[in-house]
């Protein structure tokens, strides 16, 4: 791999790429444990305060499309600057809500940004990034996004002491309004990388590992006439979901999986740990530990995929992943679930980035940010839906079985991708 690729990575756009996906990911962190309470204040029950929580997820998962729309129409720097915008607006209704519906909208307009943000940085950096380094791009993007959500609540908290509950949305906007406008220091793409195309600096062998998915749609894929800057026109996506319509029902599948389960370990880890008897402040710790393996994990496991492929990451994940969570109602003693715990943060810590990395591999050159967006609307299926079934199995049988269900969905996922990823030659990403 020639030496500027990583010249180009990490002295143009490391700082202006990263940084504000670490200070976005601290403004989420900083409000995540104080909606619900900020929704009973205002005189929600227990239930409703979660649903207003859940708006968050609702407003990413009906945004997507319209983000891809958005991203592509107006490009990726301002769209990032412009959702970070709109959060600090959101957010300015949530700390001066005086009703419920208030504090409601806001929230869902959260989520909102939130899914024009993600879907533009993952756009930017599958763009902008030599092929031979995407995994490792890509999984320090989730990396940083998980360090932001770790210190956010620390901040926050701090911050708390003297402006009482206002001060984790203060904190949320100081956070994402510098995100905007580290977000405008981005240099300008000034052109599209035909995928499996020699990029400017780039070996001709340096392939994507998941290049072949998506090879012989990418041949019959959608013409669009060129635009007047002399760029192909969006495609439409309609035409992006029947023609890549394989990798979107397959390793799309996957990915699905792979959202449920992460969704769902947030959820397991206080509820299993109530189930035998452990404290909050036991459990807070346990889940800081936890959290603390899965921001260890990102560049590695980003440097195995970009070296030997992505399978040699995927199907580790998710049967590490499956297999705590099979385990875990099998714990009835604090040291057994502190071990049990750790073994799904390695999991989940390995696979740091292989949503966005398989999603960037399998994606178009042509109708690339639509395909992503079609993408990220089936991860947050994944991460809505997975919640819903532990919760039904564990009402009509028991909490354990309920989570036992959900670890049967790592190996399932873990199928998937051995059937699904392509085996690739390490030499030829080297």
């Amino acid at each position: 791999m020639p030496s500027s690729n990583t010249e180009f990575s990490l002295k143009k756009i490391a700082l202006a790429a990263f940084g504000p996906s670490l200070l976005f990911g601290a403004g989420e962190g900083a409000i995540f444990p104080v909606i619900a309470l900020s929704a009973i204040g205002l005189g929600a029950s227990i239930a409703l305060s979660g649903l207003i929580l859940a708006l968050i997820g609702v407003g990413s998962l009906l945004s997507n499309i319209p983000a891809s729309i958005i991203t592509a129409r107006y490009g990726e720097r301002r769209s990032m600057i412009g959702a970070a915008l709109f959060s600090v607006i959101a957010l300015l209704l949530c700390v001066y809500a005086h009703s419920i519906w208030m504090l409601a909208t806001g929230v869902f307009m959260i989520g909102m940004s939130q899914s024009v943000f993600m879907l533009a940085r993952q756009t930017y950096l599958t763009e902008a990034v030599p092929i031979a380094m995407r995994a490792r791009a890509l999984s320090t993007l989730g990396g940083v996004m998980r360090i932001g959500l770790f210190i956010g609540p620390f901040i926050a908290a701090a911050l708390m002491q003297f402006m009482g509950m206002p001060g984790a949305y203060w904190t949320a906007i100081i956070a994402i309004a510098a995100a905007g406008a580290l977000s405008s220091a981005l240099p300008d793409l000034e052109h599209r990388t035909p995928v499996g195309a020699n990029a400017k600096g780039m070996g001709s062998t340096a392939q994507p590992a998941a290049h072949t998915v998506a090879a012989t749609a990418q041949k019959a894929g959608p013409r669009s006439a060129a635009g007047t800057d002399g760029r192909p026109a969006a495609p439409k996506i309609g035409d992006i979901i029947r023609t890549y319509s394989t990798p979107l029902l397959t390793l799309g599948t996957g990915c699905l999986l792979v959202s449920a389960l992460r969704a769902c370990r947030q959820i397991v880890i206080p509820l299993w740990a109530s189930q035998i008897g452990l404290d909050a402040a036991t459990t807070a710790i346990v889940y800081g530990c936890m959290g603390a393996i899965d921001m260890l994990l990102f560049y590695p496991a980003g440097h195995v995929m970009d070296r030997h492929g992505r399978l040699w990451v995927a199907v580790p994940s998710m049967l590490l992943m499956g297999l705590s969570l099979v385990l875990m109602p099998l714990t009835s003693s604090l040291g057994w679930f502190v071990a049990v715990t750790m073994l799904l943060g390695l999991g989940n810590g390995i696979g740091s980035g292989l949503i966005m990395t398989i999603g960037a591999d399998a994606s178009p050159s042509a109708g690339r940010t639509q395909f992503l967006g079609v993408w990220r609307f089936i991860a947050d299926l994944g991460s809505c839906g997975g919640p819903l079934l532990l919760s039904g199995v564990a009402a009509v049988a028991t909490l354990g079985a309920g989570v036992a269900v959900i670890g049967g969905m790592g190996f399932a996922a873990a199928a998937v991708f051995w059937q699904w990823l392509p085996r690739i030659d390490p030499q030829k990403n080297r």
